[in-house]
């Protein structure tokens, strides 16, 4: 099974960006790969995802704001966030090939 390891995640203050990586242990190519949150005491949503094409759709929430890209020769997948509101605030996962990573924490404080 595939390893997905995340990381870039932090604490930022409102309005800031943020870049979050996700490093597959194998292949990401011709595999649709996507990202998700999970917020304290929330179920686990939808933030977007990026086909092997490079063709992504993103969750209403974050549309305008964040964008996801990849580099397949780097078997890396990445989501950019920008404008971030308190309500950003959750632990971000990678999701592909049936395998989860173990998730970012993202805070948006001040």
């Amino acid at each position: 099974q595939v390893q997905l390891v995340e990381s870039g995640g932090g604490l930022v203050q409102p309005g800031g960006s943020l870049r979050l990586s996700c490093a597959a242990s194998r292949s990401i190519f011709n595999v649709y790969y996507s990202w998700y949150r999970q917020a304290p005491g929330k179920e686990r949503e939808f933030v977007g995802g990026i086909t092997s094409g490079g063709s992504t759709n993103y969750a209403d929430s974050v549309k305008g704001r964040f964008t996801i890209s990849r580099d397949n020769a780097k078997n890396s997948i990445f989501l950019q966030m920008s404008s971030l509101k308190p309500d950003d605030t959750a632990v971000y996962y990678c999701y592909g090939d049936d395998a989860w990573g173990q998730g970012t924490q993202v805070t948006v404080s001040s």
